[in-house]
């Protein structure tokens, strides 16, 4: 192997690596929950699956907003000006302070309406608002934390974010377990045992992130200018933010309303469908993880202008992760008969679940590719637009009507209704492709420190 492409896959490998423990940890949080609840019963496993619906809305603005703080900080980090990427931080941290608190408001004012949204099951409603009503603090903490562990990464600090979100996840499954089923002569608490867990995770890492930004290890934050009032950064920042943020909040939202659709079909869909999404979200961690590492690093490169090596890096970037894509969805295959085993079932919904990771073992190739050019090659030139036109195309006017004719105006078995819903990623492959080949994602879109 060449000088050169040992540097690269050094580069990638340095801070895919974290990340990808960084992904698994942010999912395993969540998907503890799924799975301890899973030997409590069917039903609180889907009322709390459908309440953190919520949670995976809210995981869509953290992503648009940590694509806007990567595309810029990554930049700014290629030609180490601290104080832009600190004012880049301000920015992010204030719009999702705002965001986070509406929905917390309304998690903890009005639960059961929000419920409403995906069930009219009036056992799932009930358990799920209670579980909303003590989860929505955690919402607020996030919008501080996330936007921080992404600095971190953009600055190639990426191993220390791993290490505060392993902290978060070995107190969040400790602290289920101990509620869950009542160990060490704690209450049995159920799902509310499930909620306070992770409330108090969240308020961790939230504690650890402010801990490591008073050390100032790379700056000491100056709170003048990270809230201050930078016009020309917040221009940017909207101007390359926005558009990633109405993409992965239009991308999250569609995905939830095929939620919706399987939900409003039956329970034993609703309960297959939940182990499903876990499993591909566990399973497609490392897929996520390379498109975010080739952000950064492609971002770092344009910040220094070598915008040839930048060609050459996406190149490889794509290579391997279709690689990893096809690999994952072998794993997906093989481990189908395992997953059985950490969940107790009815024989129709594990009919159901069979069919689901049948579909997701080729899903999950056409969703890692996707992934890499939209919200990672392209985002890492300040290339946001594209993605939010064509995800908005292909799933408000594609993707999410024929799911709603499928199931409401058709009634087709609930299985061909996920069939359709799961072609998403394949409508947009060929227009993707075409627009990585043309090059008008490659721009640097840095410029000089305004204060």
């Amino acid at each position: 192997m060449k000088a050169e492409s040992r540097r690269f896959y050094h580069a990638l490998a340095s801070l895919v690596i974290p990340i990808t423990i960084q992904n698994f940890i942010t999912n395993a949080v969540n998907s503890a929950d799924v799975f301890m609840l899973g030997y409590v019963g069917q039903t609180e496993l889907s009322a709390v699956s459908l309440a953190n619906q919520f949670q995976f809305l809210l995981s869509g603005v953290f992503f648009g907003i940590s694509s806007g703080v990567t595309m810029l900080a990554s930049q700014y980090w290629g030609k180490k000006d601290t104080n832009s990427i600190q004012a880049v931080m301000g920015i992010a941290i204030k719009i999702a302070f705002v965001i986070t608190t509406v929905l917390a408001v309304g998690a903890l004012t009005v639960p059961a309406a929000l419920m409403r949204i995906y069930t009219n099951d009036e056992v799932l409603i009930s358990i799920g608002a209670g579980y909303l009503r003590i989860i929505g603090v955690s919402y607020i903490c996030m919008s501080f934390s996330q936007v921080y562990l992404c600095a971190l990464r953009s600055m190639e600090r990426a191993p220390l974010s791993t290490v505060i979100s392993t902290t978060a996840l070995l107190m969040n499954i400790v602290l289920n377990a101990v509620f869950i089923f009542g160990i060490g002569g704690a209450p049995k608490l159920g799902v509310m045992g499930v909620a306070i867990g992770t409330v108090t995770a969240r308020i961790a890492e939230l504690l650890l992130c402010l801990a490591d930004a008073v050390r100032g290890k790379v700056f000491r934050i100056d709170l003048k200018i990270m809230f201050g009032r930078h016009k020309l950064l917040l221009q940017d920042f909207f101007k390359y933010a926005v558009p990633a943020l109405i993409n992965d909040c239009a991308w999250t939202v569609a995905f939830s309303l095929y939620s919706a659709i399987m939900g409003h079909m039956n329970a034993d869909v609703v309960a297959a469908s939940s182990v499903a999404s876990t499993v591909r979200n566990l399973c497609t961690i490392l897929c996520f993880a390379l498109g975010a590492g080739a952000s950064v690093l492609l971002g770092i490169e344009i910040g220094e202008g070598k915008l040839e090596v930048v060609k050459r890096d996406a190149r490889r970037s794509c290579l391997v992760t279709l690689a990893v894509g096809i690999l994952t969805g072998i794993v997906l295959l093989l481990i189908r008969p395992l997953v059985f085993m950490f969940f107790s079932l009815t024989e129709r919904a594990g009919g159901y679940l069979d069919f689901m990771l049948l579909i997701s073992a080729y899903y999950v190739v056409g969703q890692a590719m996707n992934t890499l050019l939209i919200a990672g090659i392209f985002r890492a030139g300040g290339d946001s637009r594209f993605g939010m036109i064509c995800d908005i195309i292909v799933m408000w006017f594609i993707s999410v009507p024929l799911g709603f004719i499928s199931a409401f105006v058709l009634k087709l078995p609930p299985m061909a209704v996920y069939f359709i819903l799961c072609l998403d990623e394949f409508w947009k492959i060929p227009v993707v492709y075409r627009h990585y080949k043309s090059f008008r994602w490659l721009k640097d879109i840095t410029r000089e420190w305004e204060g």
